[in-house]
């Protein structure tokens, strides 16, 4: 039996409810494996390509094409820094690299204790509130290193674990 479909048949049955053709909620389908395994894993690609009767290599293709799916395990919270132009301008190069330093990861890396994984990405679509990053598709905004250092020593604690709690950056 497929994993997936066992343990998250409910909200599958309501992805695929969505679409009059099931390869169509490939890329939802794909958000819930790499919910599952921490990233899009050969397993979980496996496990869609069966869900929407399509070939892994085709899932693959798709989770390969965009960036919003990791190939790669990630840490438990993937903080994706803008850095683009319009965001460097409100420093978040200078953020970005505090934030590697701070946690003691080059650019990419998870820290030791899996518990964040570091990235720079281009264009959030939220310039006017930076230094801002996605931490698991939720936006935190309007940081600085304090307020960045009092979410890590949050969540490293375990409170306020949940972040689309999270407002704007703030408490």
């Amino acid at each position: 039996m497929n994993p997936l479909l066992t343990k998250y048949a409910e909200r599958i049955a309501k992805t695929l409810a969505k679409y009059p053709d099931k390869r169509s909620a490939v890329m939802p389908l794909l958000y819930i494996a790499q919910e599952e395994y921490g990233y899009v894993s050969p397993e979980g690609i496996d496990q869609v390509a069966e869900i929407c009767d399509m070939d892994p290599t085709q899932v693959k293709s798709v989770a390969g094409f965009y960036t919003m799916y990791s190939e790669k395990p990630k840490g438990k919270y993937w903080l994706q820094v803008c850095t683009d132009l319009a965001c460097a301008l409100r420093g978040a190069d200078k953020f970005h690299e505090e934030l590697k330093d701070y946690l003691g990861v080059e650019e990419g890396g998870t820290t030791e204790d899996g518990m964040f994984t570091v990235e720079h990405v281009m264009c959030l679509a939220a310039c006017d509130k930076a230094p801002m990053l996605q931490c698991n598709f939720h936006f935190v905004e309007n940081l600085d290193m304090e307020k960045m250092k009092q979410l890590i020593a949050e969540w490293r604690a375990g409170v306020n674990a949940e972040v689309q709690k999270l407002s704007n950056g703030s408490k």
